[in-house]
């Protein structure tokens, strides 16, 4: 790369300036520095883009392509300027122009293309492959509105737009020329034409996927990824004689229709209309993505006989699955291979990672929907469900129940989750246990059918992201005491592990966690007005808002010590501040209904004289990527208490332990090897394993009404839920849902069962955090053993192990 230098930054900066805003430097507005800055980054990464594209190109290099319905990149400008190493450069330049580089960082909106654990997983892997040297890119779509913004009004959450691509359009190149047209609803017709069935479409609606790139830096090397992101338009001129006419809404009804596909991150789906809608964002985003990957393949190579050994595409979870039929419609009809051959190059390019057993991700799509949006689409399905049937039929003669266990289309649903592991080469999951529950429960049939194409995977975190850029004193000191080859090589941090004993080096750890605590102590007073006791022990749960992951658990036992405080005004205890951070989709009603307790809670303790002394509630508002590199360096104590089964993997869990956090959680997910890496003395580990649910989920005998019967301090905490806080709300409702249920099994993820060992464990916690050296000490191993969960590691697995591509890039 080329060098730059701080009167080299200065110049572009002036010049970027010039040219696209008319402005000197003097003259811009902050957003307009903040641009120009962005724009001289991006130009780096263009000019080392396409170098490095050319020599891959000489040297033919497997591409990988990893295609994912979500990418939770956060801000891009302190990634960019580290990752090229040229952040100090591009501080000292804005330092002299009048400008500090935080301030410019807070003009960038976050690019909240994604939910939560799935999104930002992929986004911490496009680092890695850059970094690593892989041939990589990155697919999803360029949704024109993210998650949504949470706004908290009156204790209750409200969806506000996220207008991303205010600031988040800088880094985008666009690329008008590789647009591809993609055909929604409609018919096929199968028709004799040169002695052979080919397939006619009809009165589609046709939509085309114009692509804009963003390119993502490696760290320490001259190699960029890109991620493609699809914006949907119509190829339909506006109807100016409707327009003249005065029919204006019909006269723009069809480009209105197709640009609603790339609008809006995961529509409300608890109706038609929003299912018909991310149907078809998920096929506009697979057929796009796929002709694609083949045009580009095709212009290099000039058949697609080879399509395999040059390219593999790589599905993140369930929602890409349609790649398999694409790509055999691609070879089937446009070029006229047999369905054997082309069957053959489908099963050798694809691989696909499971991410969750909860069945309602385990998508399905009624065979009536996908026949009216993608009918050539569901034909290949129908034809592919058909022969893997018979292959079943043979394999095990009588077995239906088996057979119809594995069908791709049952009831009247196509199953995606089944058709991914019938079709693809590779299946893994993100951790020991999940790949095992894969396995073993899952896919089991699968496995006995093809044991050979199941993996393991354990998910990775951007070490360099979530360590070195959001906690700079802890990157500081782990460099003087083993050196800065961590960076790119994340294992050798379990040389910090000879430091246990030093109580200069446990102190120094302590004075940065109190700064970082400090740090986000300063932001809740400053954005929302909130004071915080920094003498408390910060515990804090922040992750995607679902029954699963049992925030409510953690309310339950701050009802719990509220109590003992009103029962004993004087009682000593460690002062304790829970945080919570989370979105709860739209239309999940119980989640929003758990935001709404936490606030009424949070707002009763602190009415509470005696109990505010103690304890506080506060919920971080509108949590995102940018809010988490605040969060997760002054974290004390993290939550990670799902149901054990229940967590494919996490990667918050990982965040949190490399900047020294310990975990207070289940064994589940990867908490598991968290414990083998950390050592389990090291956590505050509680409740019921995996094994021990499935035997209370089969046994019938558990009983919430009985347990409370005989659990007097669990009783008083549902009927306060039910007599509300004073607020005029009751929760009577969520109290139900824990006794009773509502349609289903009563508390079905067993908060209540786990209640006493995570109030044990949350009393082991407060009293070894009084034992500052100790707690310190414990840190310490937390970070030490993290090197493993960096994603640095998972990719060299993915690329060894399933890719089967070279790393070259890494020290």
């Amino acid at each position: 790369m080329k060098k730059l230098t701080k009167a080299a930054m200065k110049h572009e900066l002036a010049g970027k300036l010039r040219r696209h805003f008319g402005k000197e430097m003097e003259e811009a507005s902050r957003e307009q520095v903040y641009q120009a800055c962005a724009l001289v980054l991006r130009d780096l990464m263009a000019q080392e883009h396409i170098e490095a594209e050319n020599e891959r190109e000489r040297r033919s290099e497997r591409q990988v392509h990893y295609i994912s319905m979500e990418f939770l990149l956060g801000r891009s400008l302190r990634n960019n300027a580290f990752n090229l190493g040229v952040l100090d450069v591009v501080e000292q330049a804005l330092g002299e122009l009048g400008y500090t580089f935080d301030e410019l960082c807070q003009v960038e909106a976050d690019a909240a293309l994604g939910n939560g654990g799935l999104g930002r997983l992929a986004a911490c892997y496009l680092d890695s492959m850059a970094t690593l040297g892989l041939h990589a890119s990155g697919y999803t779509i360029r949704y024109a509105h993210g998650i949504f913004k949470q706004k908290i009004i009156d204790g209750k959450q409200v969806e506000m737009t996220d207008d991303w691509l205010d600031t988040g359009d800088v880094w985008q190149l666009a690329q008008a020329d590789d647009a591809i047209e993609v055909r929604l609803g409609g018919s096929v017709e199968q028709v004799w034409q040169n002695d052979r069935m080919v397939p006619v479409y009809r009165d589609y609606t046709p939509v085309l996927a114009l692509p804009h790139d963003m390119l993502i830096s490696g760290y320490g090397t001259d190699n960029v990824a890109r991620l493609r992101l699809w914006e949907a338009a119509s190829p339909v001129q506006l109807d100016m004689s409707l327009f003249s006419r005065g029919e204006y809404l019909k006269a723009v009804e069809q480009r209105a229709m197709a640009e609603v596909i790339s609008a809006v991150l995961y529509p409300e789906d608890n109706h038609v209309e929003g299912q018909s809608l991310r149907l078809k964002q998920q096929y506009f985003l697979v057929s796009a993505t796929v002709q694609d990957i083949v045009r580009r393949h095709k212009r290099e190579y000039g058949t697609l006989r080879n399509f395999h050994e040059k390219n593999v595409i790589h599905i993140n979870d369930t929602h890409p699955t349609m790649v398999l039929p694409e790509l055999m419609r691609l070879l089937l009809d446009e070029e006229h291979m047999g369905w054997e051959e082309a069957w053959e190059i489908v099963r050798r390019s694809v691989a696909y990672t499971n991410h969750t057993v909860m069945a309602e991700a385990l998508e399905c799509w009624h065979t009536d929907q996908m026949q009216m949006l993608v009918p050539r689409v569901f034909q290949i399905i129908c034809e592919i469900d058909r022969r893997f049937c018979e292959t079943l039929r043979a394999r095990w003669p009588g077995d239906w129940g088996r057979v119809q266990r594995m069908a791709i289309i049952q009831g009247g649903v196509v199953r995606m989750a089944n058709l991914a592991v019938a079709g693809c080469y590779s299946v893994n999951g993100v951790s020991e246990l999940h790949s095992n529950i894969l396995k073993e429960q899952t896919f089991r049939d699968f496995y006995q059918l093809e044991p050979e194409k199941f993996h393991n995977v354990t998910n990775g975190i951007a070490h360099r992201r979530w360590l070195c850029q959001a906690n700079p004193e802890l990157d500081a000191l782990i460099r003087e005491l083993i050196g800065d080859g961590y960076r790119t090589r994340p294992e050798q941090l379990d040389r910090l592990a000879a430091f246990a004993g030093d109580k200069a080096v446990l102190e120094k750890l302590g004075c940065i966690k109190a700064d970082n605590k400090a740090r986000l102590a300063r932001y809740l007073e400053r954005s929302a007005g909130v004071r915080v006791n920094v003498d408390s022990l910060f515990d804090i749960q922040v992750k995607r808002l679902h029954e699963y992951k049992r925030q409510l658990l953690n309310v339950l036992h701050i009802l719990s010590l509220w109590h003992q405080i009103q029962d004993n005004p004087s009682l000593e205890m460690t002062p304790h501040t829970f945080f919570f951070g989370s979105k709860a989709a739209p239309g999940y009603a119980v989640a929003k209904r758990i935001i709404q307790l936490i606030h009424s809670v949070a707002a009763a303790i602190a009415r509470d004289p005696a109990a505010s002394r103690l304890l506080q509630v506060v919920f971080i508002e509108d949590y995102r990527v940018s809010l988490a590199e605040l969060i997760m360096p002054a974290a004390e104590l993290s939550e990670q208490i799902s149901l054990a089964g229940t967590e494919a993997s996490g990667t918050g869990n990982m965040k949190f332990m490399i900047n020294g956090a310990l975990t207070i959680g289940t064994m589940d997910g990867a908490n598991i090897e968290i414990c083998q890496a950390a050592g389990r003395e090291n956590l505050f580990i509680f409740g019921m394993d995996e094994e021990q649910v499935k035997q209370l989920q089969n046994s019938g005998q558990y009983s919430p009404t009985a347990l409370c019967q005989s659990h007097p301090q669990l009783q008083r905490i549902l009927d306060q839920l039910s007599r509300g806080f004073g607020d005029g709300e009751s929760y009577g409702d969520l109290a139900q849902l824990l006794l009773t249920g509502a349609g289903g099994a009563p508390d079905r993820y067993f908060l209540l069962a786990d209640f006493d060992s995570y109030a044990q464990a949350q009393a082991r916690a407060q009293q070894c955090w009084r034992e500052k050296e100790a707690w310190n000490r414990m840190s310490l191993f937390n970070i030490a053993g993290a090197g493993r969960f960096a994603a640095d590691r998972s990719i060299r697995d993915y690329a060894r192990e399933i890719w089967r591509v070279p790393v070259t890039g890494g020290r």
